[in-house]
């Protein structure tokens, strides 16, 4: 089994649908997030990630809220446990020790906000920077630079198609004329 930074951290096995997360290694925090948030559905255990904690149960609580706050609590414990699990330990030393996972999720975004933003200029630059040098097939050139448009389309930077095609085509060698002419 390949323990390195990019194995997989945690897996779900349930009624045969297969779940993962991802190790959040710094770079991967959209696609982390979207495990944890399957992860923990697939299983439910995401109750606290969808609920907002209720109030205490006391003396006058009906039997339903205080089985509604077990089971909260059960979910905010286990998904803690799984987030804190699948992240780098180098990583979590920064993150709060907060007991509340909303609280603990949005921090960690909060603290990959940053790093996306220089991932976003990275890939700005790889668009705008990337070049045919026939090393490679045409169709792989023209797939490699429409997955870095897509990438920045997650990132809510849209580079319009037409400027696009323009760009990849400008980007080919002059024996490629015909392609472009067509």
């Amino acid at each position: 089994m390949d323990l390195s930074l990019s194995s997989i951290a945690i897996s779900f096995v349930i009624n045969n649908n297969h779940a993962s997360i991802e190790l959040l290694t710094g770079t991967n925090y959209m696609k982390w997030k979207q495990d944890v948030e399957f992860g923990m559905g697939i299983v439910d255990l995401d109750l606290a990630l969808q609920e907002d904690e209720p109030p205490k149960p006391n003396e006058r609580s009906t039997e339903n809220e205080k089985a509604y706050y077990a089971k909260r609590e059960k979910s905010n414990r286990l998904c803690l446990i799984a987030m804190k699990r699948s992240i780098s330990e180098h990583l979590l030393s920064g993150l709060p020790e907060n007991l509340n996972v909303k609280f603990f999720l949005k921090e960690v975004g909060e603290k990959y906000k940053v790093y996306d933003k220089a991932e976003a200029g990275n890939l700005v630059n790889e668009l705008t920077d990337l070049r045919y040098d026939a090393s490679i097939g045409v169709g792989e050139f023209i797939l490699r630079m429409i997955h870095v448009q897509n990438k920045l389309k997650t990132r809510n930077i849209v580079f319009n198609d037409d400027f696009v095609v323009h760009h990849i085509l400008n980007r080919l060698l002059v024996e490629f004329s015909q392609i472009k002419i067509a």
